[in-house]
């Protein structure tokens, strides 16, 4: 499967056989002006990528207007009703190729942008992980849909993927104004994250939901977002720049789906451990946060290790950034000696710095296709990281896995039961996530309320 950015030296996309063309933005422009957009290429050939745009795997769709978002929905006289696609009213003009097939030739100011952004930003995400996984992802939806459909709805203030759907809105600021999640990479990336778990480990059993389930799900799309991001070659040259290879500084890299200069939707470096949730949890994105900040404790870990292989910085300046954690006051005394390893010397931190990436991105491939919904726990989660690094590697890795859960509690501390039931902003237990199996069990329509129900378009 070919993958690329098309950077100096790599030109056209050859490197993947000349895939179709999109530019997409690293961080989102509307906190970022100074960063231009990147031009990707995927790995579909030009001419399969159509109006839409659309093709075998997804269709974009900008409906003119519609009422309701996918899932479940009050029916006229109130029963409940589960919405799904193809969204059957009026759309606004499909956004359409170059004479070549590609669309990275849409003026960033055009309207048109933004729905080739959402495009060829899930594409590129899931070419990304389809590569982890070494094989093609099939959508859970597959045996209802063969397309997923993605929608664009500026009204809402959300994104959100469900059973053959996903909607992406748009985030108001105090001002009144609309910033749209469809030039947020992160957000995008995110919600193909959770469908990437419903097909790889499914959703759990009635009777055997663990809060710890509904953690993952979130920690794992947020996971997904960050190692897609590092595909971008300005974001990895902004981050040494930014770090010189001290990725334990506040950065790019950790600020998850930026809304401002300095608001963001969650850290991915944090000081969240398990036992704060040991009395009960309420949001699973605040669960989140130990195995997610478990998991970059890794990353950074295992880049500081590959340094060290190449001779980049000595080992007592690794042993002394895992040290920051417990003793926040040592990093004014560690990002000097950074400063002076890294001069000179980028082309060798980049490289570390993808191979960590891709090593990262293959090992959570391993793992999350050896999990279990039933019954899930983050020590499961670790127990089987363990046992892929050992795989991989001959356990290369297993001090750096090991020493970040135990640091996070994970193994050691239990997560409480959910104190109040999922608010709106819940993404994987929610009205939007019921499957057709699950509506079965809701309360018949009346035929009268089932004619009025189909004259309207949602």
């Amino acid at each position: 499967m070919g993958l690329c950015l098309l950077t100096e030296g790599n030109v056209n996309g050859q490197c993947c056989g000349g895939g179709v063309r999109f530019r997409l933005f690293p961080k989102p422009p509307y906190v970022h002006p100074e960063w231009p957009p990147e031009t990707i290429s995927v790995s579909s050939p030009p001419g399969s990528i159509g109006p839409g745009p659309a093709d075998e795997r997804m269709r974009l769709i900008f409906p003119v207007e519609k009422r309701y978002s996918y899932g479940v929905n009050p029916g006229p006289l109130g029963t409940p009703k589960l919405d799904l696609p193809p969204f059957r009213g009026q759309i606004h003009q499909p956004v359409r190729p170059d004479e070549e097939g590609n669309f990275d030739t849409i003026p960033v100011d055009s309207p048109q942008f933004a729905d080739a952004h959402v495009f060829g930003t899930v594409r590129f995400v899931l070419d990304i992980w389809e590569r982890y996984f070494g094989r093609r992802i099939e959508w859970h939806f597959a045996r209802d849909y063969r397309q997923l459909e993605i929608v664009i709805r500026p009204g809402i203030d959300n994104a959100y993927a469900g059973y053959g759907f996903m909607e992406i809105g748009a985030h108001p600021r105090p001002d009144g104004a609309l910033v749209p999640y469809a030039l947020n990479f992160d957000v995008m990336a995110h919600e193909l994250g959770h469908l990437i778990l419903y097909s790889t480990i499914g959703v759990p059993s009635r009777g055997a939901e663990r809060g710890e389930y509904y953690g993952f799900q979130e920690s794992g799309a947020d996971t997904t977002a960050l190692i897609a991001a590092l595909h971008f070659e300005s974001l990895i040259a902004h981050l040494l720049e930014e770090t010189h290879g001290n990725l334990y500084v506040f950065n790019e890299l950790d600020r998850f789906a930026e809304l401002s200069p300095h608001d963001q939707i969650r850290l991915a470096s944090n000081d969240v451990k398990l036992s704060q949730f040991s009395a009960g949890w309420e949001d699973e994105h605040a669960l989140s946060q130990p195995l997610t900040g478990a998991f970059f404790d890794i990353a950074v870990d295992i880049f500081q290790e590959m340094l060290v292989e190449r001779g980049l910085i000595p080992r007592e300046v690794a042993e002394a950034t895992r040290r920051v954690r417990d003793e926040p006051e040592r990093a004014d005394l560690v990002q000097p000696i950074f400063e002076a390893a890294y001069e000179g010397r980028y082309d060798g931190f980049r490289a570390a710095l993808i191979d960590a990436r891709d090593y990262a991105g293959k090992a959570l491939a391993e793992t999350w296709q050896r999990l279990r919904a039933d019954d899930f726990s983050y020590l499961e989660v670790g127990q089987i990281l363990i046992m892929v690094d050992t795989a991989m590697t001959g356990g290369r890795f297993r001090r750096a896995i090991v020493e970040s859960l135990d640091w996070r509690e994970i193994g050691r501390a239990s997560v409480g039961p959910r104190l109040k039931p999922p608010g709106p902003n819940s993404h994987t237990h929610s009205p939007r996530t019921i499957t057709p199996e699950m509506a079965r069990n809701f309360p018949q329509m009346s035929y009268r309320e089932r004619a009025i129900a189909a004259a309207i378009v949602v």
